[in-house]
C-alpha cells in the first residue's frame, strides 16, 4: 500500500483526475487529490495575489494534514511546477514523482521562463481588461466562469520563479507521461528531457486530459511506482 499525491493543473480544478484517484484506491493505496487556491472546487477564494508559492503551500499542507510520511507524487500540466517545489521541498520523504503532460522547470525558473511566444501573448492579452486573471490558453469567445470547474488562472502563478533546494535530487523514481495526441504542444521538451534523463517514460496517443482520456495508463504508470 502506497500514499499518493495528485495535483491537476491550471484552470480547472482536481475533478480533472476522473476515476484514476478511486481505481489507486481500490488497489487498496491511500489518495489525496489535491485542491489549489482559486481553482475548480476553491473558486471563491480566488483573489489577484495567488502566487505558486501558494499553490506549494496548499499541496504541503493537504499533506500534513493526510499524515503522510512517505508518498508518491504526481502533478499534470501546470501541476509539475507545484510538484516541482514540492519535491524541493520534501524530496527526501517522497518515494516516486510522475510528470502528467506536465512543465518541469530548473532550478530558479517560473512557468513563463519555460514557455514562448504564444504562451506569453495569451497570459498578457487574456488578461488587459480583467487585470491579474488570465483565461484558459487557447479558449475562444467569451469566457464564461463554469462554477466549481473551469476559472480564471492568477497570473503571478505562472510568472513566479522557485529557486530549487537539491532535495529533488533524492527522490529515486521518476516517470513522464507525454500526450502525443495534444497539438500545439508545448510538452515534447519536457518529454525529452525526461527521457534524456533516464526517467520511467510512457507516451499515449490521447489529448492532454491524460487522466479522464487514458485512465488505464495513468493508473497504470502509478500504480508501478509504489
Amino acid at each position: 500500500m502506497a500514499n499518493y499525491v495528485l495535483v491537476h493543473g491550471a484552470w480547472g480544478g482536481n475533478y480533472t483526475y476522473g476515476d484514476v484517484p478511486a481505481r489507486l484506491e481500490a488497489l487498496g493505496h491511500n489518495v489525496i487529490n489535491c485542491t489549489l487556491r482559486g481553482l475548480g472546487s476553491r473558486q471563491d477564494e480566488l483573489h489577484r495575489g495567488i502566487t505558486l508559492t501558494d499553490h506549494i503551500d496548499d499541496v504541503c499542507e493537504q499533506i500534513a494534514e493526510a499524515g503522510f510520511d512517505r508518498f508518491i507524487l504526481a502533478g499534470h500540466s501546470y501541476g509539475g511546477m507545484v510538484i516541482t517545489g514540492v519535491s524541493s521541498r520534501l524530496g527526501k520523504r517522497i518515494d516516486a514523482v510522475c510528470y502528467i503532460d506536465a512543465f518541469w522547470p530548473d532550478d530558479d525558473q517560473s512557468l513563463w521562463d519555460i514557455t514562448g511566444d504564444f504562451e506569453h501573448n495569451w497570459y498578457i492579452d487574456s488578461q488587459r481588461h480583467n487585470p491579474g486573471y488570465v483565461i484558459p490558453i487557447g479558449f475562444q469567445g467569451e469566457f464564461t466562469v463554469l462554477p466549481g470547474k473551469r476559472g480564471y488562472q492568477p497570473l503571478l502563478t505562472l510568472v513566479e520563479a522557485i529557486p530549487l533546494s537539491g532535495d529533488e535530487q533524492a527522490i529515486p523514481r521518476k516517470a513522464y507521461i507525454f500526450a502525443t495526441g495534444y497539438q500545439p504542444t508545448p510538452f515534447p521538451r519536457f518529454a525529452e528531457k525526461a527521457r534524456s534523463a533516464g526517467w520511467e517514460y510512457h507516451e499515449t496517443a490521447t489529448d492532454h486530459f491524460v487522466m479522464e482520456n487514458d485512465p488505464d495508463l495513468t493508473v497504470e504508470v502509478l500504480a508501478g511506482l509504489a
